[in-house]
């Protein structure tokens, strides 16, 4: 009977393994915390954007009255991580790959601005119907010390790739600057912050020309049993917009959740956010999942 029982265990695991997002994050709710890992705790790591672990998160955003005509948009930012040891130095390469839907929209005579959506946009004077497709790709190669003190940080070149495949999402401009990071995690706490601005440097000449601003603090606040408290809202400024079209500022946060899969611990977190200032036709408000596959070492 034991083990019918552990074979019933084992299948069991293998179908969670390969469910959607939502029915995964369910059975988070029941599954076995994840255990600290040998010299830090896992879950802490998993919230240091500099952490030397690979991870896979996927990043899903519903976001609520988009558009000229008010609708319901959908962004996955795809952003997996891959540590490299060079010496004394650690380089983490951090992509973001942005994946768009936005549903028809009523344009209007006058130009629309663009919609900034942190890592990825959307140019509504470009496409009437809907759109789903691939956004510009974001690299950001982070160097910074192997063995870091109390404060940890990174500076970073970025490169933005003109690899859209809507125009409603193309910049149709290569993009580079400059990004950094800084964070401390003392006790049960994960305190950062992450900046860059780009500026396009080449591509379509007729395309806008492209200087865009993201900052990011990050404040985690991690409970027994794998919890944690998060809030890590993302402040963007498009410096070729009208001044009343500028920013983008949310507000809000949520909670997540490590656990293990069988051997594989994955980090869960629901929040939500309200744009307290945005463009014009940017979202009210977004809910936010996120998946995230840790591979520590």
């Amino acid at each position: 009977m034991c083990d019918q029982l552990e074979g019933v265990r084992r299948k069991a695991t293998r179908l969670v393994e390969k469910m959607l997002p939502v029915l995964a994050v369910l059975s988070s709710l029941c599954s076995v915390p994840a255990h600290a890992q040998e010299g830090g705790d896992l879950a802490k790591q998993s919230q240091n954007p500099l952490g030397a672990m690979i991870s896979l998160p996927f990043e899903n955003n519903l976001l609520f009255n988009i558009g000229p005509s008010e609708k319901t948009g959908y962004a996955l930012n795809f952003k997996p991580v891959l540590p490299v040891r060079l010496g004394e130095w650690n380089m983490i390469n951090r992509f973001v790959v942005p994946v768009i839907y936005s549903g028809g929209q009523d344009v209007p005579a006058t130009v629309a601005p663009d919609v900034d959506l942190g890592y990825g946009s959307i140019n509504f004077d470009k496409v009437t119907g809907s759109a789903f497709g691939l956004g510009d790709i974001t690299w950001q190669p982070f160097f910074g010390p192997a063995e870091p003190g109390k404060v940890i940080w990174g500076v970073a070149p970025v490169l933005v790739m003109p690899t859209a495949t809507e125009d409603r999402y193309a910049s149709d401009k290569w993009s580079a600057g400059v990004g950094a990071v800084a964070l401390t995690m003392p006790g049960k706490w994960v305190i950062g912050m992450l900046t860059q601005n780009v500026w396009s440097f080449a591509g379509k000449s007729s395309a806008p020309d492209v200087n865009k601003f993201i900052f990011q603090y990050f404040v985690n606040y991690n409970l027994d049993g794998g919890w944690y408290l998060s809030t890590t809202p993302i402040i963007t400024a498009n410096w070729e917009a009208p001044s009343s079209d500028r920013w983008t500022v949310p507000f809000g946060g949520g909670v997540g959740r490590l656990v293990r899969f069988g051997n594989q611990p994955v980090d869960f977190k629901l929040a939500a956010y309200w744009n307290a200032e945005r463009p014009t036709y940017a979202p009210d408000w977004s809910l936010q999942f996120t998946v995230k596959f840790l591979f520590p070492k």
